[in-house]
């Protein structure tokens, strides 16, 4: 997998850009950019930093589409992928959201 290719690819869908990346990920600026520039693949530590604000773990960084963590239909899939785009504290709100509606009785 081309570790580059796809930090660059949840940026774009987060709508990160590098500083924002670094700062968020509480690494340097030169860093991220170092990353990028040199072509470097970055330590398990930093890649975890930067997963981590990209809410997500190493296992669903290094997993490609058709990895199936759990089994799900493609609806639920597209609800992955747009939930792992929001920040900690949309995917909170819309958690918060969800638990408020009413469930069907046999679902509770």
């Amino acid at each position: 997998m081309d570790v580059i290719a796809r930090i660059n690819e949840i940026m774009k869908q987060q709508g990160l850009t590098e500083y924002k990346l670094a700062k968020l990920s509480n690494l340097s600026p030169s860093t991220i950019k170092n990353i990028k520039a040199r072509n470097t693949v970055p330590s398990i530590t930093t890649l975890e930093s930067i997963c981590d604000t990209f809410n997500m773990t190493l296992s669903q960084f290094f997993a490609d589409k058709d990895t199936a963590f759990y089994p799900l239909n493609p609806r639920q899939a597209q609800c992955m992928d747009l939930i792992l785009m929001l920040n900690e504290e949309q995917q909170q709100t819309l958690i918060e959201f969800i638990r408020s509606m009413k469930m069907p009785k046999d679902k509770k």
